[in-house]
């Protein structure tokens, strides 16, 4: 009977042919199948990440300070202490028991120690296309979740097909995190909890700041058509009423540290709060039932990125649904990066779209009367508790009334275009963001561009340093009024070039930031901390003004994060066959001005470019006249 839970209309797909190098192992399961023979994380070697260093500092510094860095650096690259780094970093990669020589570091470095709130600085959001067939949340919420269990389910039975990249199986490991799981806060470093789908096959809904769980599945194991859903929901948001609770969630929000105190006088408050959390904790996922109706990209960019800091649970993974039948996703970062949701939402999305869901018999009358009514997951708090949850509200609404969002989407042109220039779209617009930063600021970005390194055993990311010399010559001979439009499209192809080759070698392991770091944390304690770490160079190169990524699909409407830097901004974007979309964050650092800029940049690249094609096919054609 317990099997039956889980039961999907899901079609399996069909193993393919196994790629060169790769073995399978079918006790793992279909999902898993490549991932014992994915080759492991490479330490490059030092003298290539020291040169590919000094060549991606070069466009930040001045001549005498670069000449100071180069020193620095070859004086590491040559000395003892960096032999012996490498040497430990090296050992470290080859212990049999050390599937990847980074995750464990980078997983603690970045989220699970970063005390700092996941809202603004480390959870992401997605934007759902507008289904215009339905504007009803209700019935908005269930076809998501009719949408969400076949996936579930090929998740969860591991029968899901691999993410592959040019026929390469990519890690699958991180696909455990996406449903029935849950960040905790702890001191001094978070831990993540995955529950069993089998025997917590519920979902639990926000709406005014109160929970409730819905089952999704009947006593004896049938699966809530979507009008069984429909239903429930709209009970939920009867019982809820018109009078908001008190927003426990806004604990979720809190600076970690804080969190956990709140967490452990939570519990002590009563023994029903141990209870009420763990069915939030352990659900399918939570799915927030917002009150509002936002229509703008920026008002429903902002309600998925923080919404109001209460009806949410921001330690995992969120649907959101509004009033007028929009939704969105919420992503909790920490054990997963965006590729792996993006592909859930998709699914999602393009099922309902393509009427491919099974959503089960139509509403009657009698839908749902014999299900039991949604419970209500109630936390008991005393006058310490409720100085938490005032406390993380203040703090909330002070840190996200310092931000400001901005959404381009700019539709002169798009991927189409770009390719009939035959340049990388995800170079391009990454050349687009260099000139709106020179012509901001009249210098070069330093710029985060996140590569998935999923290819490799655990693997997540590594950095793309997207400006180069190469960039920063193309963006100056942009705004040289004196300067051809042939000369310029020469430097911006070779400037794609440099790009190009710098995110192969990120997505190979090959990148500067990862192993730098490898190095550092091989410091024994009392070691001296290597000059090319300590020089202010280093800092000032990896001080990510701009924090950019890309992730592109049809069936999402927008996306972004926060900045990672105080005088930083966060910038998303997508490419589709007819526009480019930005979302940009920060710390009200003239955001507007910086979307200006985009806008500009990327209309006066298409113009070089067309008008340096002209230019030189009229060359070529007088080049063939006084050759007849």
């Amino acid at each position: 009977m317990a099997s039956r839970f889980l039961k999907s209309s899901a079609v399996h797909r069909s193993q393919h042919q196994v790629p060169e190098g790769y073995s399978v192992d079918q006790s793992a399961g279909n999902m898993l199948r490549f991932q014992a023979s994915l080759p492991h994380l490479p330490v490059p070697p030092l003298s290539s990440t020291v040169t590919k260093y000094l060549e991606t500092v070069k466009p930040h510094l001045t001549e005498a300070e670069y000449t100071v860095t180069e020193t620095k650096a070859n004086a590491f690259l040559n000395s003892p202490q960096a032999v012996e780094l490498q040497a430990r970093l090296e050992a470290r990669a080859a212990d049999p028991s050390m599937t990847n020589w980074l995750a464990d570091w980078w997983n603690e470095l970045a989220y699970m120690g970063y005390r700092d709130p996941v809202v603004v600085y480390v959870s992401y959001f997605y934007v759902h296309v507008d289904d215009r067939r339905i504007h009803d949340p209700a019935k908005r919420a269930a076809g998501l979740i009719k949408a969400m269990l076949p996936f579930r389910h090929l998740v969860e039975s591991k029968e899901l097909e691999p993410d592959k990249i040019k026929g390469i199986p990519l890690c699958m490991d991180s696909y455990k995190w996406l449903f029935h799981s849950c960040r905790y806060p702890v001191k001094p470093s978070d831990i993540a909890r995955k529950f069993d789908a089998v025997t917590h096959n519920h979902v639990v809904f926000v709406r005014k700041n109160k929970f409730f769980e819905v089952p999704l599945a009947t006593v004896d194991g049938r699966e809530l058509s979507a009008a069984e859903l429909e239903v429930q929901i709209e009970r939920v948001i009867r019982l809820a009423g018109s009078e908001s609770g008190v927003p426990v969630g806004a604990l979720t929000g809190e600076n970690r540290d804080i969190w956990a105190d709140a967490r452990e006088a939570l519990l002590a408050a009563s023994p029903l709060n141990a209870k009420s959390l763990e069915r939030i904790e352990s659900a399918a996922i939570v799915v927030c039932l917002d009150d509002t109706r936002p229509v703008t990209r920026e008002h429903i960019s902002w309600a998925c990125w923080v919404g109001n800091g209460r009806n949410r649970f921001y330690d995992k993974h969120q649907l959101i649904v509004f009033d007028n039948g929009r939704s969105g996703f919420l992503g909790e970062h920490s054990c997963m990066d965006g590729t792996p949701t993006l592909r859930f939402n998709e699914f999602m999305l393009a099922s309902l779209a393509a009427n491919k869901v099974d959503l089960g018999p139509s509403r009657t009358t009698s839908t749902g009367a014999e299900l039991p009514q949604p419970i209500e997951l109630k936390i008991e708090l005393d006058a310490r508790c409720m100085t938490y949850v005032d406390e993380a509200c203040k703090h909330f609404d002070e840190l996200v009334g310092m931000h400001d969002m901005e959404v381009l989407h700019y539709e002169g042109y798009g991927k189409d275009l770009m390719k009939k220039f035959r340049v990388s779209p995800d170079a391009w617009v990454q050349l687009v963001k260099q000139l709106a930063f020179h012509k901001m600021f009249n210098r070069p970005g330093v710029t985060y561009e996140s590569c998935q390194t999923r290819k490799y055993q655990r693997g997540r990311t590594e950095v793309i340093r997207s400006a180069s010399c190469e960039s920063k010559a193309w963006a100056e001979a942009m705004l040289d009024p004196d300067e051809t439009d042939e000369n310029r499209s020469v430097l911006f192809r070779r400037a794609v070039a440099r790009h190009l080759q710098f995110a192969a070698w990120a997505a190979d392991g090959q990148g500067v930031d990862r192993h730098l770091l490898g190095l550092k944390k091989m410091l024994r304690e009392g070691e001296p901390i290597p000059d090319i770490h300590s020089d202010p160079a280093f800092g000032r190169t990896s001080h990510w003004e701009l924090s950019t990524s890309q992730l592109s699909s049809k069936f999402i409407d927008g996306w972004g994060y926060g900045e990672v830097v105080p005088d930083g901004y966060g910038l998303s974007y997508s490419i589709g066959d007819h526009y480019i979309r930005w979302t940009i964050t920060s710390l009200k650092r003239r955001t507007a001005v910086l979307k200006h800029y985009l806008a500009e940049a990327a209309t006066e690249t298409r113009f070089m470019l067309e008008r340096a094609h002209i230019a030189e096919k009229k060359h070529a054609d007088t080049h063939v006249s006084a050759e007849l």
